[in-house]
């Protein structure tokens, strides 16, 4: 990526922004080909949530996400570039991409500030392969054309454009101004309440009633059988509802309620949004440093402290959940090691208590060695044991044949990359793709020896419950 000594919040006319662009314009007719031009301002405290409300159009690409808890918020809309592709190699074939992009960008602005620069939001199906009629592909990134993000106290806005030898930079230059003035004083009373619908009309099982219980009773005897240790079996449920749905009504709800968790939302530009509030990291890569974790395991939360610590101390001494946390661990640990990572992780999991579930967790870090890409570690970890299986691809082959339904992008990972080869993923579970009057919810618990499919099935009924009420006023 090139960087130019520009800073452009200081001496910026019309003048000089055409004048940037045409030199833009010269380095793509020398190179030959268009050049990603990004530019980043430090602004004034924006609610990245609240500039999507302003400007949300139903046929635009988005991706927000926003983690209370971690102090940040990001957005992003409207493609510039776009990249589909699927397969197996598709996380190799998507940093490939990116690397190429990179090559031919220019960046602009403070880009130490979290956030600046250009970004690659991504969304991924748990399968590596998609129906062509599925609302998202295998492999879905995009670099938006404008972009705000909070972290802590800095706010950064990001306008990206596609600037090739003969651009017309009179237009382009009237853009960006207009882009430049909005962030800076940005005003919020266009924007629209978005109130969730009532209470869900219809409930209908994917498969039917009883038919979870059964593939449950169906996994136990392969695990019986030798044929793979854990399996994480999901369902999926459609509901209706007599108003249409909005993805940002439904994320003002989640990140008030769930600020622990990553609440998100990925729209497909076809009026198609998968939105939730994933509990889990898949992970995250800073400055050459790798962070991820190990979740497992699941009990209530009580409606008094000492029930609530009397279910969290069962769940630390419940050999069942001790057993599925394990398998993920040295999952992790299998699945990275010919990368030479040398893992710090406690000894013992934590608990990782939620507003309606807590779970058994172990955050995992180590640094990265040279030329390691945040994509390697994404092809390597997904899917975790936490939402597929082990061994990996008998538990996977078993996914497919007792789910009665496609994942789609629930369980794949979702997240972005940035220009400094890091970034961040999470798990896409706790969702639901949303569409109009309609949403079909997923949730999903892990089966090992010794597992109940009647508590299995309550499991999934908890996880449900909460979902539910976060997307209607049910």
């Amino acid at each position: 990526m090139k960087t130019l000594p520009v800073n452009p919040t200081e001496n910026v006319t019309p003048e000089s922004l055409r004048a940037f662009l045409a030199q833009c314009a010269g380095l793509a007719l020398a190179a030959g080909r268009p050049q990603l031009v990004s530019i980043s301002l430090a602004v004034e405290h924006l609610d990245p949530l609240a500039v999507l409300e302003s400007i949300f159009e139903p046929t635009e690409l988005h991706f927000y996400a926003e983690r209370p808890a971690q102090g940040f918020a990001v957005a992003g809309a409207e493609a510039v570039l776009e990249f589909s592709t699927s397969g197996p190699g598709r996380f190799a074939a998507a940093r490939d991409y990116v690397n190429q992009v990179l090559a031919d960008t220019i960046a602009v602005g403070p880009l130490a500030e979290p956030f600046a620069g250009p970004h690659f939001f991504f969304a991924n199906g748990f399968a590596p392969d998609a129906a062509p009629d599925a609302p998202f592909a295998a492999l879905r990134l995009f670099v938006p054309r404008w972009q705000v993000a909070r972290m802590g106290d800095s706010t950064v806005a990001v306008a990206n454009l596609l600037v090739t030898a003969d651009a017309p930079i009179d237009l382009l230059a009237a853009k960006v101004w207009k882009a430049h003035a909005k962030f800076r004083s940005f005003d919020y009373r266009h924007a629209q309440r978005r109130d969730r619908p009532s209470a869900p009309q219809h409930l209908a099982e994917a498969g039917g009633p009883g038919t979870y219980q059964r593939n449950v009773s169906q996994a136990l005897r392969e695990i019986g059988q030798g044929l793979y240790h854990k399996i994480v079996l999901a369902r999926a449920r459609q509901l209706t509802t007599a108003e249409a749905f909005h993805p940002l009504g439904v994320l003002n709800h989640l990140r008030q309620h769930f600020p622990a968790c990553y609440a998100f939302s990925i729209a497909n530009g076809r009026g198609q949004s998968f939105i939730g509030a994933s509990p889990e990291r898949l992970v995250r890569v800073a400055g050459g440093r790798m962070h991820t974790e190990a979740l497992a395991g699941s009990a209530p939360r009580g409606t008094s402290a000492s029930e609530d610590a009397a279910l969290a101390r069962d769940l630390q001494h419940s050999e069942k959940d001790l057993r599925e946390h394990r398998l993920v661990l040295e999952s992790i640990a299998r699945r990275v090691a010919d990368l030479g990572l040398q893992l710090e992780h406690a000894a013992q999991p934590r608990i990782l208590g939620l507003a309606n579930v807590q779970h058994l967790h172990l955050p995992i870090s180590a640094t990265l060695p040279a030329g390691v890409h945040v994509l390697d570690l994404i092809a390597r970890l997904h899917p975790t044991p936490a939402v597929g299986g082990t061994p990996r691809a008998p538990a996977m082959a078993a996914i497919a044949r007792l789910e009665p339904f496609a994942r789609g992008l629930y369980a794949g990972p979702q997240g972005w990359v940035d220009h400094r080869g890091g970034g961040e993923f999470f798990v896409g579970i706790r969702s639901a793709l949303v569409d109009g009057h309609a949403a079909t919810v997923y949730a999903g618990a892990g089966i090992v020896a010794g597992s109940d499919p009647e508590k299995e099935f309550a499991e999934t009924e908890l996880k449900f419950q909460a979902l539910i009420g976060a997307l209607t006023n049910a």
